[in-house]
């Protein structure tokens, strides 16, 4: 019987912090078919579902059913090279907890660390193997692609009958990430926050603020503000809007179809040099940019206002501002805005951006980057090729996105050669 892991669960997160662990080694090399099998598996995880091979034969490897299935040798083959992989990289690592495959068996099972003091205890030079904020942002954000992975495996029979994938893939907005050997780098949008102090020390509650996005930010402010020194607290922590997961489970099978090497990372962890050997795909609120800001928004025509809920368009002078940042009162109606991109980096590199203002604004976007007829009324609205950025605006009703408007379409300038 199925049952799907709750996000909650200790062993949930562990096991998440140690598949990261394991796609950031890069152990499993450039091998598509090794890592659709290991995301295959993730999510059965997540879901409490063990697979037989016949099944792994058809949700993993787009095998049809029938005898022939059951015949394919690809699944037991990549099971056990995968397998191998795993034992050669704990041969290295040394440490546990280590994740295997049971022999006979098609899933991951995460062979708990040592109880022993040594064990347990940091790393030499006295860091823990995790920090309290590593946790929660992996299993966070990990937790929310094994989810939508599920949802593409259980429902993507239904999902291929609804989504021309073909003519997705070849639509102004992915061609241009999905007709090349680059791997897809699927970065999203993240908030750093810290503690502020009451009278007695204690931490009196967790604070978000626009202009301090990193550790670094707030001891930049603190050096600046003696009264600061006394109020705020680094916790190590970050967050995630919700809207992500639904994000994330609409362009997932568009990528996962496009069988590429597919990288997740954090928009406060993105490193740089990596723009210039992958696609990025960033998903999250405009104000969750980070880094990619002044690449996205230095050739746009519009510019984020000092709240990051207005955005001026420079074409014509119009301020859009999001009514979302306000707590919605239950059965009326408010506006939000939705941003995708197709974009060029330093080095030529194509990259997409699909973004709101706020949570309905990032779920229509996602929706609409999905959708192959929008996408190709988009592309006759398009004078020319190359890279473009469109605007919607967005209708919410309690939480839900139910309505939108494409707003603006037009051509935009590559960024400069880097």
């Amino acid at each position: 019987m199925n049952r799907a892991a709750d996000a909650t669960e200790p062993g949930l997160t562990e096991f998440l912090l140690e598949v990261e662990r394991i796609r950031a080694s890069g152990a499993l090399g450039r091998s598509v078919q090794l890592a659709r099998l290991f995301d295959f598996l993730v999510a059965c995880h997540a879901a409490g579902r063990v697979p037989k091979e016949v099944e792994v034969a058809i949700d993993c490897f787009d095998r049809h059913p029938g005898a022939e299935s059951s015949q394919d040798a690809t699944v037991r083959v990549t099971a056990h090279k995968l397998r191998r992989r795993l034992e050669e990289f704990y041969r290295d690592a040394g440490e546990s907890p280590r994740l295997t495959i049971p022999r006979g068996e098609y899933r991951l099972v995460l062979n708990p660390a040592a109880t022993s003091g040594e064990a347990a205890g940091p790393l030499d030079g006295g860091r823990p193997r995790f920090t309290f904020r590593e946790k929660v942002v992996a299993a966070v954000a990990l937790l929310a692609v094994a989810v939508a992975i599920v949802a593409v495996l259980w429902g993507g029979q239904q999902r291929q009958a609804d989504r021309p994938l073909a003519a997705l893939r070849a639509s102004p907005l992915w061609a241009p990430v999905l007709d090349d050997g680059l791997p897809l780098q699927l970065v999203l949008g993240d908030y750093y926050i810290f503690g502020e102090r009451d009278l007695h020390g204690g931490i009196r509650r967790l604070v978000r603020e626009f202009d301090i996005n990193s550790r670094r930010d707030l001891e930049r402010r603190i050096g600046t503000d003696p009264e600061a020194a006394d109020l705020y607290v680094d916790m190590n922590l970050g967050y995630l809007p919700t809207s992500s997961a639904q994000a994330l489970r609409e362009v997932l099978p568009v990528v996962m179809a496009s069988g590429k090497p597919v990288i997740l990372t954090l928009a406060s962890e993105l490193d740089p040099a990596t723009l210039k050997g992958t696609h990025v795909i960033y998903l999250g609120y405009l104000s969750g940019l980070g880094m990619l800001e002044d690449m996205v928004l230095s050739a746009s025509r519009y510019s984020l206002g000092g709240s990051y809920d207005e955005l001026i368009d420079s074409v014509t002078g119009e301020a859009r501002i999001s009514e979302a940042g306000m707590p919605p009162l239950p059965g009326v109606r408010y506006r939000d805005y939705a941003y995708v991109a197709a974009l060029k980096g330093p080095g030529g590199h194509a990259h997409l951006v699909i973004a709101g203002m706020r949570d309905v604004g990032l779920m229509h976007a996602a929706e609409a980057a999905v959708d192959a007829a929008h996408l190709q009324e988009l592309g006759r609205r398009l004078d020319g090729e190359g890279p473009f950025e469109a605007l919607y605006e967005v209708h919410g009703l309690n939480g839900l996105n139910v309505q939108g408007e494409l707003l603006e379409a037009s051509r935009i300038q590559s960024a400069p050669p880097g």
